[in-house]
């Protein structure tokens, strides 16, 4: 078969064998330490966090994490506050001319630019690992159970959290030097992946206990399943390509340009941004409601209070609007046609039929809006198809693969890992992933 062929190849290649075996090897020793609690704090005490962990924001950073979270683990923050801080340098970069000139310097500005992220990731983890003890604390106590008190436990488990965090850092980036993929991005991916046998076990047993449809039920879901993962594809993958045209250029007796090539302009060029920012903003009222202390009867109350419900439709509109809104948003300050226009007119090139300059940003970004509101459209659909899921019998923690960020950093993260192996056989000679041809990653194209 063509598929044990190309694992065969895939080991006959000595580099990429050893890459696939060191990314196996920190990906274990990942799992082994998120299943360490703090010094001090009996697991068989932690129902009340994983009670918690199970629903709204805290189950997002739980399955980010792996369920280091609930299990108040010694790497319980994970990489949460890393791409915080990744998120608010980005914006940076945008915002700050000083940033900006940093960005254009090539790998010595991107080595300060991890630098700063490395920085402002330490300082969000001296602030978050003190309310995640406090958050702990409290669980604990609603449960009976007592955590350590006193300044000495607050200080060297802050110190521990901080460190687990730096250390899972750390082994993002050899996995991205020494081993195959993106290393921060495939941390999460295997957080994802972890909390998915479980629920898996737990829908069939619920189908088949509870003469929910039975196995003919859990059939259909996989095919639902299967389809949107076809959809998230798409959208993943999907580009609209612009030709642009090279002037011919004589060097010497050489001539060089007169060549057609493509821009290719993502159809989701925010890619699961929009919905981390719209998903912060719809735990808002949540928040609000769990920490004032107003009656059950006021005006705000009842107008909060679908919005505090995921598979209501108030949320669910309310959701898919913010998406759509923060896919323009974030997708204007990414895409710059300014800057793309003068780029193809410093390399004499140009679009054929439209002038150079500022004809070609305008057209840029009259291709920009065209293409952006499919697109936000489709990341808003797949945002809210876990509620849909739900609404329908499935059981939350399967529900949640049925869409939302885990799927899109699921299906990307996938995408790009086997457009690298691919890229490793076709370099030594070896057929493909596919027969159908090259495996397209978030990129767009695969050259």
């Amino acid at each position: 078969m063509r598929a044990i062929e190309t694992i065969k190849n895939i080991w006959k290649i000595e580099d990429l064998k050893k890459r696939i075996l060191t990314t196996f090897i920190l990906i274990v020793v990942y799992r082994f330490l998120s299943v360490i609690t703090l010094p001090g704090i009996d697991p068989a005490s932690l129902t009340a966090l994983q009670e918690q962990t199970a629903s709204g924001l805290m189950s997002l950073l739980n399955m980010f994490s792996g369920g280091a979270f609930s299990n108040a683990s010694i790497v319980a923050l994970g990489i949460m506050p890393y791409i915080s801080a990744s998120i608010v340098i980005q914006l940076l970069t945008i915002a700050i001319p000083s940033f900006q000139k940093l960005q254009r310097e090539g790998e010595s500005g991107r080595r300060k630019i991890n630098q700063y992220t490395r920085y402002l990731t330490l300082a969000i983890l001296v602030l978050q690992a003190p309310a995640y003890l406090l958050n702990l604390n409290v669980q604990m106590r609603s449960t009976g159970a007592i955590m350590p008190a006193g300044l000495w436990f607050t200080a060297s488990s802050t110190i521990i959290l901080a460190a687990g965090s730096m250390f899972v850092l750390w082994l993002g980036e050899r996995i991205t030097d020494k081993g195959i993929g993106n290393g921060i991005s495939f941390i999460i991916l295997v957080g994802i992946i972890a909390r998915l046998p479980n629920a898996l076990f737990q829908e069939v047993i619920s189908r088949i206990s509870e003469s929910a449809g039975g196995l003919v039920m859990f059939l259909i879901e996989i095919v639902f399943l299967l389809f949107v993962i076809a959809g998230a594809i798409l959208l993943v993958q999907g580009t609209r390509r612009i030709p642009v045209q090279y002037a011919k250029q004589m060097v010497g007796n050489k001539q060089f340009g007169g060549a057609r090539q493509y821009i290719p302009l993502k159809v989701n060029a925010a890619n699961v941004m929009p919905i981390i920012f719209a998903q912060a903003i719809m735990f808002i009222p949540i928040t609000l409601l769990g920490f004032g202390n107003v009656s059950q009867d006021s005006f705000w109350v009842r107008f909060f209070q679908p919005l505090t419900d995921h598979t209501s439709f108030w949320y669910c509109f309310v959701f898919a609007l913010l998406i759509i809104i923060f896919t323009y948003f974030y997708t204007a300050i990414t895409i710059n046609p300014n800057q793309m226009a003068e780029d193809l007119k410093r390399n004499n090139g140009f679009i054929p039929g439209i002038k150079p300059g500022k004809k070609t940003a305008e057209y840029i970004d009259e291709i920009m809006s065209r293409i952006t509101f499919p697109g936000s459209f489709f990341l808003a659909l797949v945002a809210i198809l876990p509620a849909f899921a739900q609404m329908i019998g499935i059981k939350q923690e399967f529900a949640q693969f049925f869409g939302g960020t885990s799927l899109l950093i699921l299906v990307g993260v996938v995408l790009d890992t086997l457009q690298q192996v691919e890229s490793h056989l076709l370099m030594r000679h070896y057929d493909g992933l596919l027969k159908s041809g090259r495996i397209k990653g978030r990129q767009g194209s695969a050259y």
